[in-house]
């Protein structure tokens, strides 16, 4: 094999790690497969410079390919943003598929991502999901390795802040989502209320600017709005979590990630975007 033959063996061994890391520095799933394609045509221009090591250069270039993307983001006007969900069967069909969506990141921690600068974000998502080196982040970001030590830092404090500590026992948050259709499907509003913790935020895109409301008992207004949705509602795991997928006719009109700490459900993050939802992968689920 030549050199680019060489390299091109390590890319296709690794892009699903760098499509990884491109989904969680962009949190859409087509950006990310944009950017790892990127990543091949940077790597395959210098092809002469050697294989990189696996995990390494490649992770470099990737986060620098999304570093520049998330900087083009920023100079946009803000705007509420739901992350690209990942959907799965409650029971994935093997073991390797159950360790992928075991690890995949909630909606709620990708919502408070969006809230750090570009580079803050690279530096989270490169040293605390993926384990790269201070010392390899810091020539991305243009810093010193004690100052991207530091971004990281600062980037922490900021998503503690902002994604709450969510329930882990997929039992407990099957509960809790349970306990939510069954109230909306009934129109009880009290009952919705009682699942929903107090200061619940519901963030939603449909097609047109994205919208977000807080507080149960706006929430619960916004469920009932849509009772008739809850009738053909699916469990499945949103980004490794018990979520929702409505199925009226064999297509979903609208995908939930739902966040629970508590007992309670703290976040609904709902996709209902027909130009992004035509665009997900959307296997079995479970009634």
């Amino acid at each position: 094999m030549n050199g680019t033959e060489l390299l091109a063996e390590r890319f296709q061994k690794d892009r699903g790690h760098l499509r990884a890391v491109a989904y969680r520095m962009l949190g859409s799933l087509r950006d990310a497969e944009d950017a790892v394609q990127e990543t091949w045509l940077r790597l395959s221009r210098g092809a002469g410079d050697g294989i990189p090591e696996p995990g390494g250069r490649l992770t470099a270039v990737v986060g620098g390919v999304c570093l520049d993307r998330l900087r083009s983001r920023a100079a946009r006007p803000a705007e509420v943003f739901v992350p690209d969900p990942v959907i799965a069967p409650l029971a994935p069909a093997d073991p390797e598929q159950e360790a992928l969506y075991a690890a995949a990141t909630g909606l709620a921690l990708l919502v408070a991502l969006e809230q750090l600068e570009p580079a803050e974000r690279l530096v989270f998502v490169l040293h605390d999901m993926f384990a790269v080196p201070f010392d390899d982040i810091a020539p991305i970001v243009a810093r010193t390795p004690a100052a991207a030590r530091q971004l990281a830092g600062r980037a922490r404090r900021l998503v503690r802040e902002s994604a709450p500590a969510a329930e882990t026992d997929p039992g407990r948050q099957r509960e809790a989502v349970e306990a939510f259709l069954t109230a909306a499907r009934a129109g009880d509003r009290d009952a919705v209320v009682a699942v929903l913790h107090p200061d619940a935020v519901l963030r939603a895109d449909s097609g047109t600017p994205a919208d977000t409301v807080r507080g149960a008992r706006a929430v619960a207004e916004q469920a009932l709005r849509f009772r008739q949705f809850a009738e053909c509602a699916r469990l499945a795991l949103v980004n490794g979590e018990i979520g929702i997928v409505n199925l009226p006719e064999g297509r979903p009109p609208a995908v939930a990630g739902v966040t629970v700490a508590g007992g309670r459900i703290v976040a609904l993050h709902v996709l209902a975007d027909p130009a992004r939802l035509a665009r997900l992968d959307l296997p079995g689920t479970d009634r």
